[in-house]
């Protein structure tokens, strides 16, 4: 049987552990196709960039924030794949810009 409250747990920690731990922080924008602006901050584990915050800044002006310690809710959550720079349709941005949507 699944144990989804360990798997919760086991998931919160570890971007936890990865957001309390990251020295370099890389920080990434997107539009997407409904006018919404996506911010990414990342840090590297095993040699690859993983989401340890999100926004999402509607084309409404609503800001959607995803972290370890707000992982999902109805309107999405934390991505949990691997960001690629050089595949994935990025800009990479300043950490001042996303510290300012992200405590907007």
């Amino acid at each position: 049987m699944v144990d989804l409250a360990r798997i919760a747990a086991e998931t919160v920690a570890y971007y936890r552990a990865l957001d309390e731990a990251a020295t370099l922080r890389h920080h990434f924008r997107h539009a997407d196709e409904e006018g919404g602006l996506w911010y990414v901050e990342t840090a590297r584990d095993r040699g690859e960039l993983i989401a340890i915050k999100q926004a999402e800044l509607t084309s409404a002006g609503q800001l959607h924030r995803y972290s370890w310690e707000h992982l999902e809710d109805e309107h999405g959550g934390l991505t949990d794949q691997a960001i690629d720079p050089e595949e994935d349709p990025l800009e990479t941005i300043p950490a001042e810009e996303f510290q300012r949507v992200w405590t907007r």
